[in-house]
């Protein structure tokens, strides 16, 4: 059960990283600092929107319209902590 516990806390960590990931590389292709004709480019934009864009797309759906701004990144990624602090704080005693 301890090896679980662990197991989703590291999930959660890498699935921040790769929120921030995909933040990052949408800002560089927006200002053209990336060319997505790049095929590594390309494919590492594709696979963080694979994993990302199904929960922001459930956020976004709840979130009005702020133009040019997108803010459901910054309210999952509060999301995540919140998960993982709610999991330090109450499931962590029932473990050990």
């Amino acid at each position: 059960m301890i090896a679980i516990f662990y197991l989703v806390l590291q999930i959660l960590k890498i699935y921040t990283y790769i929120v921030i990931a995909n933040v990052v590389i949408s800002w560089l292709v927006a200002f053209n600092i990336l060319n997505t004709q790049n095929r590594f480019v390309y494919s590492v934009l594709e696979f963080t929107y694979k994993l990302t864009d199904p929960f922001l797309n459930r956020i976004r759906r709840y979130l009005p319209n702020l133009g040019a701004f997108d803010i459901s990144p910054i309210i999952l990624l509060l999301l995540i902590w919140f998960i993982e602090l709610c999991m330090k704080l109450y499931v962590a005693p029932m473990i050990f």
